[in-house]
């Protein structure tokens, strides 16, 4: 590596033996998860019963009082996947017939909550959607809800475009989660804590829209609001290479680095100082009317961390009072019963200390419950039983990427898989004796991904860190538990907000 290279990545704010690592990784590539089955209702996914909800409806609200407790949302990337198809139309001969997508898009222009502000962009022009439509110019209409002289949705993030219709106003995902966290997230000193993880240049533009609904808020509902912001640090940038493994150099001369997808998100994570830390992802909201079963199983898997925390902090102050039968006995059962682990063969050879110490190792970790939906084909992760590298058995969410599908065994547990990941997760990072954990400590950096991506014209390839709730977590103590499929409402594409659940 010359010396030029090493500049440029210590001006990153990379090391270079992270750097090297990096190189190492592309050219060996990452294993595949050693999966050894799948996730199922009675085998690693438990079902709250009715009794449960109710229960955790009546204590969570009292137990949380004292607490600190964050909304964690990753609202940095930008929408423009979300419509891609209306980029290729505007990139054709305007001619909507060809395509499905446009044509619904179009027929349904009067149900979006942005409808208002698209026909305002439109008079500011001398036009308005009704004379595009008898003109038959349907790309003046996406345009100006694309480009920056219009409403520039193309370049915002999720968060700050429209979502919903109400009688008197629209809201964008953003506003939505502040409403959602008024339910679940109010906890010591009546404060509501959201915490966006955003992009540098749309920052503002997330604090402006925050300030003019807080007071409002506030005020409606008695409470306070503290509303946070960080940005993905440069330093988890990853190094990008040729097709054959070199650094890939710009025409300026320049090394490229690129964002290394959500796991780089874990060293924001790690900044949070919280007893509970909710993560969901920002474009997963719903209209009011359809909130209610979603605030049930937040306030229910909330409720159901802290009782296993409290098992869990039991059991560790068991172990430190002394390595006997009792405390061995009583942490096996949280490890097994509560938290639903496999010990390896090999415990059963241990003597009383090495158990007690083994068992210690174990418990003293994050916990986090984990909303598990019904799979319904959805792409990407879902539960799995993983084997360590101690032989014991834990669970983890695996993405599609870390599954060996040439292997007739694991692509046969992958088609079993019953359940997806929603991201629908609340974490707790602070450990017995109240201290916070370097959350970097329980990621495994055996799961990153390669992707392949172009630049210039020339193809390459790029490195994304483990997952945020994949890898990155996967020292974690796992608890996987069904919630309704009505809680999961992603908005992937535009025309998405035209179904019923996002319809006000």
């Amino acid at each position: 590596m010359n010396i030029q290279l090493e500049q440029q990545i210590l001006k990153q704010g990379m090391s270079v033996e992270k750097a090297k690592e990096q190189l190492k990784n592309f050219a060996e590539g990452f294993p595949f998860l050693p999966i050894v089955r799948a996730a199922t209702i009675g085998d690693g996914i438990k079902v709250l019963t009715d009794d449960e909800i109710k229960n955790y409806q009546k204590t969570y609200p009292n137990r949380v009082k004292d607490k600190e407790v964050v909304k964690f949302v990753p609202a940095s990337g930008a929408a423009t996947r979300m419509f891609k198809d209306l980029y290729s139309f505007l990139d054709g001969d305007g001619d909507i017939s060809k395509s499905k997508f446009v044509e619904k898009f179009i027929a349904e222009l009067k149900k979006f909550a942005f409808y208002e502000d698209l026909d305002d962009s439109l008079r500011k022009v001398g036009s308005s959607i009704d004379d595009a439509l008898a003109r038959k110019d349907y790309k003046l209409i996406v345009s100006h809800l694309l480009q920056d002289f219009g409403l520039g949705y193309g370049n915002l993030p999720k968060g700050l475009l429209k979502f919903h219709r109400y009688a008197d106003h629209q809201r964008t995902p953003a506003y939505e989660h502040l409403i959602e966290g008024i339910t679940h997230s109010l906890g010591k000193d009546n404060v509501i804590r959201v915490h966006f993880t955003v992009s540098p240049e749309h920052e503002p533009k997330f604090k402006e829209l925050i300030s003019s609904i807080q007071p409002k808020l506030e005020k409606d509902h008695n409470v306070k609001f503290e509303v946070s912001y960080s940005q993905q640090k440069k330093s988890t940038d990853t190094i990008a290479v040729n097709m054959d493994n070199t650094p890939f150099v710009e025409d300026d001369g320049s090394v490229l680095f690129r964002p290394a997808g959500h796991g780089a998100l874990l060293e924001n994570l790690n900044d949070i100082n919280a007893d509970l830390i909710f993560i969901k992802n920002v474009d997963n909201e719903v209209p009011d009317k359809l909130k209610m079963t979603t605030l049930e199983y937040k306030v229910a898997t909330g409720g159901l961390l802290l009782d296993i925390q409290d098992k869990v902090f039991a059991a560790l102050r068991a172990l430190d009072a002394g390595a006997n039968e009792s405390s061995i006995s009583q942490a096996e059962k949280v490890i097994t019963e509560v938290l639903g682990g496999i010990l390896p063969e090999k415990y059963s050879n241990l003597n009383t200390t090495e158990k007690a110490a083994y068992l210690h190792g174990k418990l003293n970790r994050p916990l986090r419950i984990c909303g598990m939906v019904k799979n319904t084909g959805e792409p990407g992760g879902g539960p799995f039983w993983v084997q360590d590298d101690d032989g014991s058995l834990s669970l983890q969410i695996a993405e599609t990427a870390q599954i060996d599908l040439a292997n007739p065994v694991h692509k046969a547990i992958f088609q079993s898989s019953t359940h997806f990941n929603p991201v629908d997760l609340v974490c707790a990072t602070k450990d017995y004796k109240g201290r916070k954990f370097d959350l970097l400590q329980f990621r495994d950096m055996r799961t990153g991904f390669i992707t392949e991506k172009s630049k210039s014209g020339r193809d390459l390839k790029a490195l994304e860190l483990p997952g945020l709730w994949n890898g990155s977590m996967a020292g974690w103590n796992t608890v996987f538990v069904e919630v309704p499929l009505i809680t999961f409402n992603p908005v992937k594409t535009v025309n998405d907000l035209l179904r019923d659940e996002h319809q006000g």
